[in-house]
């Protein structure tokens, strides 16, 4: 491979020798376990709230035996504030999947972690790539946005790959697998870093004369208009508060305390509270007991 794509290769993995951040999940003694975990943990939540979290989760649960041995009660509780519970109950479920049809080793075959439970085409590649070092197309929000800047212009990336752009991230992989997983790695961090979402730092980019979205004047993006997600009232933040109340009870609690946790919340409706209940008794995140009691599952 040679020409301007030996040169993109070659300047962003200078960068990301030289600009890395030290993240445990990433050192030399990180674990295929440790990295799954760091995966699912990062999914739509910055590093920052992570970091901690999964120091705690891994000095509780080291490998996937411990892990699965937890109840699901237990792993909701350690998941605490990082938000979209569910993705405890995954990890979970992996865990147990793990121990059962791999002796409690993360599997090193890419299509073995993909019929994982809850580990979908990207947790797969990455796993795959950044565990075992092996050459797969890993596209997380950072990297279709690099990639979409530098190759066809686009500010944004649409709100799912296509297989034009899956195809194109695989032709751009080295044809070295430890290189491939490392340029993976570093498209990725170039991306959190400097090709940023709102405020990108074309300015500091060291493949600026590269990109073709800075050749075209930066144009504005195009598509559907991208807007923060909302919070307030909304039943996020009531199923947030029903968690909260419910991780922190060490018996099951009863309706009209579930009430009582969030009176003072802005409620879209009189039903709001309820609904949010009936779905996270339907997501498996919180289990009805008689007398119209509820705990955390298995807890």
């Amino acid at each position: 491979m040679t020409g301007p794509t030996q040169v993109l290769h070659q300047t962003v993995l200078g960068w990301y020798r030289d600009h890395q951040r030290d993240l445990p999940w990433r050192r030399s003694d990180r674990t295929p376990w440790g990295v799954l975990v760091s995966e699912i943990m990062l999914q739509q939540t910055p590093v920052a709230r992570v970091e901690p979290v999964w120091h705690a989760w891994m000095a509780r649960w080291p490998d996937p035996t411990t892990m699965a041995a937890a109840s699901p009660a237990d792993v909701i509780r350690a998941w605490g504030r990082l938000g979209y519970p569910r993705r405890a109950l995954r990890l979970h479920a992996a865990a147990g999947a793990i121990v059962e049809r791999h002796d409690g080793e993360v599997p090193d075959d890419h299509d073995a972690l993909l019929a994982l439970p809850g580990i979908g085409s990207y947790t797969a590649a990455a796993v795959a790539s950044f565990a075992f070092g092996q050459r797969h197309a890993v596209l997380d929000t950072n990297v279709r946005r690099v990639l979409g800047r530098l190759l066809d212009g686009t500010a944004h990336p649409t709100s799912a790959p296509t297989v034009a752009e899956r195809r194109q991230a695989e032709s751009l992989l080295p044809g070295h697998p430890g290189t491939a997983a490392l340029w993976s790695v570093a498209v990725m961090e170039f991306g959190a870093l400097v090709c940023t979402a709102r405020s990108p730092r074309c300015a500091d980019c060291p493949v600026a004369r590269l990109c073709r979205w800075q050749a075209d004047g930066a144009p504005q993006h195009s598509g559907p208009v991208r807007r923060g997600q909302a919070w307030a009232g909304t039943d996020r933040q009531v199923r947030g508060r029903i968690m909260a109340v419910l991780r922190a009870a060490d018996r099951p609690v009863s309706t009209a305390l579930l009430v009582e946790a969030v009176p003072d919340l802005d409620l879209r409706d009189p039903a709001q509270r309820d609904r949010c209940l009936d779905g996270l008794v339907a997501d498996g995140l919180v289990e009805p007991l008689r007398g119209k009691r509820f705990a955390l599952p298995g807890g």
